[in-house]
């Protein structure tokens, strides 16, 4: 088994591709220990001193340290995706491989009468915006809308990345601006 790895925007990221599906539905975000209970892979890079989050794209893994050099991470955690893969243990505990969403309690915020508005703006994030994000090693998704203000929650490596704000307001906000002239701005969530 050949992993791929890949730099992201964010220093403390990096993107590991293990050349098939990792996970077939939503992607799902593991911030601690505790969350990473649910999958036999989390638990295993977690294990290795140092990381602090882990997230499941389509076809990648990315992981966030809080310090160390990716010189020594990078091999323990190599062999820890590489373990999980010949073990054939499910990637979630309960044996699904598509249970993701993991923001089942958060629900979205928009007014009623925006409906047509926030069915715009989730379209071109999810057509435009989503694609891109997830070739740096994360997600984004529409949280809410309100008084002009659209409300995205970023993860994987965009969380805590030191360009994440730029590409908010730039890149995002311009984009949205240019097709839904109702958003004034875009806020991290």
């Amino acid at each position: 088994m050949f992993i791929q790895t890949e730099a992201t925007p964010n220093p403390a990221t990096l993107k590991f591709i293990p050349g098939r599906v990792v996970l077939d539905g939503p992607p799902i975000e593991f911030n601690s220990r505790e969350a990473a209970a649910r999958s036999p892979l989390a638990e295993r890079l977690f294990d290795v001193a140092g990381v602090t989050g882990v997230f499941y794209g389509s076809d990648f893994i990315t992981v966030t340290k809080d310090g160390g050099d990716w010189q020594h991470l990078k091999p323990a955690i190599l062999g820890a995706i590489m373990e999980h893969y010949m073990s054939g243990a499910p990637l979630l505990a309960d044996g699904s491989e598509a249970h993701g969403a993991d923001d089942d309690g958060e629900d979205e915020f928009f007014n009623e009468a925006d409906a047509e508005t926030v069915d715009m703006i989730k379209d071109l994030i999810e057509t435009r915006v989503r694609p891109a994000v997830a070739n740096d090693g994360g997600d984004i998704t529409f949280r809410g809308f309100k008084d002009g203000i659209v409300y995205l929650n970023m993860k994987g490596a965009c969380s805590g990345c030191p360009s994440s704000t730029a590409t908010l307001q730039h890149g995002i906000q311009n984009l949205l601006r240019h097709f839904v002239p109702e958003v004034i701005e875009v806020r991290p969530m």
